[in-house]
């Protein structure tokens, strides 16, 4: 059974940071592209940071220079360091992850966190 479980959300006054972890287990996580993703009600869920097998690194334009995606392949662990938090950096986070790192697109991954909620106050 795969699960992927994120921690660290939270409620951050805007300028500051936050850290975000997702630990998978049930797959052969070093061989999985993943990514981390955000949804506000009524808004589709979209890309924020994804990481290759090999370590390579996307941004969406919003978050380049403040976020930053990183991944332990000896603990099957992801995360997002993120920096410099905006009120609209406000959603539920989600970690998610691909076989196949082709696409930012969410209907591209096969695997889905539960989410973490990040809330950013001005």
């Amino acid at each position: 059974q795969v699960q992927l479980v994120e921690s660290g959300g939270g409620s951050v006054q805007s300028g500051g940071s936050l850290k975000l972890s997702c630990t998978a287990s049930g797959i052969s996580y070093a061989r999985y592209c993943m990514g981390w993703f955000r949804q506000v009600p009524g808004k589709e869920r979209e890309g924020v940071a994804r990481i290759y097998q090999d370590g390579s690194t996307t941004y969406a334009d919003s978050v380049k220079g403040r976020f930053t995606i990183s991944r332990d392949n000896a603990k099957n662990t992801l995360y997002l360091q993120m920096n410099s938090l905006k009120p609209e950096d406000t959603a539920m986070y989600y970690c998610a992850a691909t076989a196949y790192c082709y696409s930012f697109r969410p209907d591209a991954y096969v695997y889905w966190g539960q989410g973490t909620q990040v809330t950013v106050s001005s």
